[in-house]
């Protein structure tokens, strides 16, 4: 069984306060097929295999920073323990070697697998990375509602600004462009997952 394998550790946490715990609450809404769980100290694991879930947990840890992530992919004993961080198999191990590279790695993200999209993965995330890094706090109000479902429109109202204001806010915060990447992020995953045929 192929999975998907996220090790992240808080970067700096012996001089900062602890972001296990908020990084776990913005974590919970990710459908996981075992949920994100502190391991040890400042680190956290979860297990998924829906390539949907991968950008899904992506997003709210590269929006915050801070964290070293690493991304293995492969397979992993089964039957599955009941908690992420008491599973075996190749997955963890690749997790576990990305995010010790992660530590000097562009964005602080390693993908580690057997599979040859496993690169192509890796590059779509840096660049979307990238792309989220140069979003503002007004960008992200204007992602939020949108991803919300509202219109630009019906944002522009939620926010006491001009559609017009929303429309430039969108544009600079690469709302349209961030969608696309997180649609490249799920479709890679679900072909490294999948593997060659």
């Amino acid at each position: 069984m192929d999975v998907v394998v996220l090790t992240v550790d808080q970067d700096e946490s012996r001089t900062g306060l602890d972001q296990v715990p908020t990084a776990l609450d913005a974590l919970r809404a990710v459908p996981c097929l075992r949920p994100f769980e502190r391991t040890v100290g400042d680190e956290l694991q979860g297990l998924l295999d829906d390539p949907a879930a991968l950008p899904a947990a992506l997003e709210p840890l590269l929006r915050s920073g801070g964290w070293n992530i690493g991304i293995g992919l492969g397979p992993v004993e089964t039957p599955l323990p009941d908690q992420a961080r008491a599973g075996r198999g190749e997955a963890y191990l690749a997790a576990r070697e990305a995010v010790t590279a992660a530590k000097s790695s562009p964005w602080r993200l390693r993908v580690n697998g057997a599979s040859p999209a496993t690169r192509a993965l890796e590059s779509a995330i840096w660049l979307w990375a990238a792309l989220l890094a140069r979003r503002t706090e007004r960008g992200w109000q204007v992602s939020d509602l949108v991803d919300e479902g509202l219109t630009y429109d019906q944002a522009a109202t939620r926010l006491g600004i001009t559609q017009s204001a929303v429309s430039q806010r969108a544009a600079a915060a690469g709302i349209a462009e961030g969608r696309r990447a997180r649609e490249l992020v799920e479709f890679l995953t679900g072909t490294a997952l999948e593997g060659p045929r």
